[in-house]
């Protein structure tokens, strides 16, 4: 046993100083996979450990229900009762403050700024006391006294707010100052998937600000149940209740959750699933070496075998080397995703919690790195295997890997490309270039390493990017149950509702400056679920002329209702079917006439055509601008001339909803391109390498009969330059087709409301300088390895 390990030891030690450049290569791109693969896995863990630790700590709400509005307190209290189900409930008042209203003041260094750019809901609370706390940066319930604020982190990072401000809130009745005692994280609403944001303040600053005037109130009623499993019928519940207030989104403990960790945790999938392309890549790469190695020590290998050494024993020696660099891959690769793992989660734990270090913290990059190992290991074992059909004769006297049968089949084969690749028959001017395409196509199958990498190269490099400008297109909002417009004004519930609307809608319709101005009205209808009737959210308006995409089906017309892929899914609706849908006590039966996508309001949403001028919840007004009109202006002239409605550029809305996603993947598509690219360079410096070596005595027989060395350089260059670009071209198609269905599946699986994803490039991005940036890198790797040749002895190519 010790003669063998050492016998291994000197192997493996003798080939990684003889083969430095090609063991290096190759232990690069296995230091990647292990990396990205580790670094993944292990921000994925801290992720799920932070949002657990947050959710711990903060204790959330099962089950939670918003709303504006007038209610009844003993109708909450009633249903409490009648549920012994819950554990505990709650209704938290709030003040929602316009961003425009609140401004913010450095007295340290005079500095100031205002929250204008935020679009979301901001809502001032004070401190919980059975449940759903905000947490401070230390894990602890903040209580502020009067005249402070706790801010949520969010703000924090966007307007670099820190402990001492001065928030000035403009109300009716003047200015209210806050200094701004600490910042608070949100098990409800950290995500800026998430419509609105939370403050803390005292008892006595909530009460100044609810008579101060100029914000709207609201509630949430939450409640924590026995059993989480329950909150399905407990929902069905609660919506059935005619007497509870519905004016507002309905969320439960599950969506929490996603919506948390979707986000940040698209970076350790996108993490992830680079580091399984590489994988791919270094498996290839792996194959080419190995069976280069055993071509090259064939007469070695035929020795041992004359000698009695078993296949085994063969394959175990040269296969200790593989194993010997995944591991020290697998190792340099788990030391390097640590450090990157703490930068990558410093943004996790501000928003969330910092994840307790518990058995899986180690166990799941060691299980990763396993993974890694034992992938790669398994199959080069297999390669391998191929010793076992290696014949002594045939190894000794003709230095070939092959069977008797298996050569009298090349014989064959080489007979008929001679044929075909004669240049006796060529007639062109330029020799050089034709038998760089007849060398090319007789050595096939040995350069398909190179266009096999670079359409993965490719893949890897494009994918996330397509990702990125899908997410950031204005026509995303087709995704978010919405035509393409301009501007998007919201008009949510009060007394006045119906009259602002009227008003406003009339005002945009005569201003020379918009155009096709369209109204939709929100009303709460019901429908018969599993638990009986239940709240069904209905947009009411005119579609006629409406770009939503749809799925399934199409516009609704008169008498028809268009539902969200959630709606279909959740009532196993399709076009044609028959929905009976009430308000009041009225109750109609409409045809569903198509399924949209839609990742608003949870993705529960209908459509429907038709009016309505007064009974709804709220109000949107669609509208796009004619000319070059400033959308940002006219939103902030018709936001002044209406306070109570939230004028929004459709541009900022789409960006500051889905901030983190698009965050998300635009370190993914940095992170990507970047290795993308390097390892198709160092798979091609790497192959050209390795090749040119083996082709020397090639390469002199040609010097010899006359071709200059410039020749011989352009056939290894044209060769390299034309698979690369092939493997370039495969990269671009499968990105458009099958890469576009895999992303699309993966997406529907988030149950985000997105079934079929179409993507949305930057063509010139994509399908041009991506390809070009490619291709010119795999070819400059290959100008920079033939350089060498001009200054060679030629005479030694003949030698081999």
């Amino acid at each position: 046993m010790r003669n063998r390990d050492s016998l291994y030891f000197r192997y493996i030690f003798n080939d990684l100083i003889k083969n430095k450049g090609v063991n290096l290569s190759l232990m690069v791109i296995l230091i990647l996979s292990a990396f990205l693969m580790a670094t993944g896995s292990m921000v994925m863990e801290r992720l799920i450990g932070s949002v657990n630790q947050l959710f711990d700590e903060a204790e959330p709400p099962h089950y939670l229900q918003m709303h504006k509005g007038d209610y009844d307190p003993a109708a909450l209290e009633r249903f409490a009762d009648e549920h012994p189900e819950i554990d505990s409930w709650l209704i938290e008042d709030m003040i929602g403050i316009d961003s425009a209203a609140i401004a913010w003041e450095r007295p340290s260094t005079d500095e100031s700024g205002d929250m204008s750019e935020s679009l979301i809901d901001n809502l001032f609370v004070t401190q919980n006391w059975d449940f759903d706390f905000l947490l401070d940066e230390s894990g602890d319930i903040p209580r502020p006294s009067e005249g402070e604020v706790y801010v949520p982190v969010t703000y924090q990072e966007t307007f670099d707010l820190q402990t001492g401000d001065v928030l000035r809130i403009r109300t009716d009745s003047g200015i209210e100052e806050l200094t701004v005692e600490g910042f608070v994280r949100d098990s409800q609403m950290a995500s800026s998937l998430s419509a609105a944001t939370r403050f803390v303040v005292s008892d006595d600053d909530f009460h100044t600000l609810s008579e101060a005037g100029g914000g709207t109130p609201e509630i949430i009623v939450e409640y924590r149940l026995d059993d989480v499993s329950q909150i399905s019928e407990f929902q069905a519940a609660y919506e059935g209740d005619d007497s509870l207030p519905k004016n507002g989104q309905a969320v439960t403990y599950q969506m929490i959750r996603m919506i948390n960790a979707f986000s940040d945790g698209l970076v350790a999938v996108a993490l992830v699933f680079v580091s399984f392309l590489l994988i791919a890549i270094a498996l290839l790469n792996s194959r080419f070496v190995i069976r280069g190695t055993m071509e090259d020590q064939v007469r070695e290998i035929g020795a041992m075998k004359a000698i009695g050494l078993p296949d085994k024993s063969i394959s175990g020696l040269y296969l200790s080397k593989y194993r010997a660099m995944t591991l020290l891959a697998c190792v340099v690769g788990g030391l390097l995703a640590i450090v990157a793992t703490d930068l990558l989660t410093q943004t996790i734990q501000v928003n969330y919690a910092d994840a307790p270090v518990g058995w899986t913290t180690f166990v799941v990059p060691v299980v990763a790195l396993a993974l890694v190992y034992l992938f790669v290991v398994g199959i080069c074992r297999r390669v391998f295997r191929k010793v076992r059909k290696i014949q002594v004769v045939n190894a000794l006297v003709h230095g070939s890997t092959l069977d008797d049968r298996q050569t009298a089949r090349r014989a064959k084969r080489q007979a008929r490309r001679s044929r075909k690749s004669s240049l006796a028959s060529y007639r062109g001017s330029n020799v050089n270039r034709r038998l760089t395409l007849l060398d090319l196509r007789a050595e096939a199958g040995q350069w398909l390493l190179v266009p096999t990498v670079f359409a993965l190269a490719y893949v890897l490099m494009a994918l996330p990017l397509n990702l990125l400008n899908t997410f950031e297109s204005p026509k995303f909002v087709t995704y978010m149950g919405a035509s393409e417009s301009d501007l998007r004004a919201d008009l949510q519930f009060s007394e006045d509702v119906d009259t602002v609307r009227e008003d406003m809608y009339a005002d945009m319709r005569s201003d020379d400056r918009l155009a096709e101005v369209r109204s939709f009205a929100n009303v709460l209808y019901e429908t018969e679920g599993e638990e009986g009737w239940e709240t069904f959210r209905v947009e009411v308006g005119d579609y006629s002329s409406s770009g939503i995409e749809f799925v399934d089906g199409g516009l609704p017309e008169a008498g028809e209702i268009a539902v969200s892929v959630l709606n279909s899914e959740k009532y196993d609706l399709s076009p044609g079917d028959d929905l009976d849908i009430r308000h009041g006590e009225e109750t109609e039966t409409v045809a569903v006439s198509g399924v949209y996508q839609d990742v608003t309001s949870g993705g529960y949403t209908a459509k429907m055509q038709g009016e309505v001028t007064g009974d709804a919840t709220g109000y949107v007004i669609y509208a796009n601008l004619a000319g070059d009109t400033d959308a940002a202006a006219v939103a902030d002239e018709y936001g002044t001339d209406y306070p109570t409605a939230s004028v929004i550029p459709m541009r900022e809305y789409v960006e500051q909803t889905l901030s983190y996603v698009t965050g998300a993947f635009r370190s993914a598509a940095v992170l990507s391109f970047a290795f993308g690219l390097g390892v198709a360079v160092l798979i091609t410096c790497l192959f050209l390498k390795l090749r040119l070596t083996r082709d020397r005595t090639k390469m002199g027989m040609l010097s010899a009969i006359g071709f200059s060395t410039g020749e011989i350089i352009a056939q290894v260059r044209g060769k390299t330059l034309l698979t690369v670009a092939v493997g370039t071209v495969l990269g671009v198609a499968f990105t458009a087709t099958v890469g576009e269905s895999f992303v699309g599946s993966f997406i529907a699986l988030a149950g985000l409301g997105i079934a079929d994803l179409s993507f949305l490039p930057n063509p010139w991005l994509v399908y041009v300088a991506y390809p070009l940036i490619l291709t010119a890198a795999g070819y400059l790797g290959a100008v920079f390895l033939t350089a060498r040749l001009r200054g060679a002895d030629k005479s030694s190519w003949l030698r081999g």
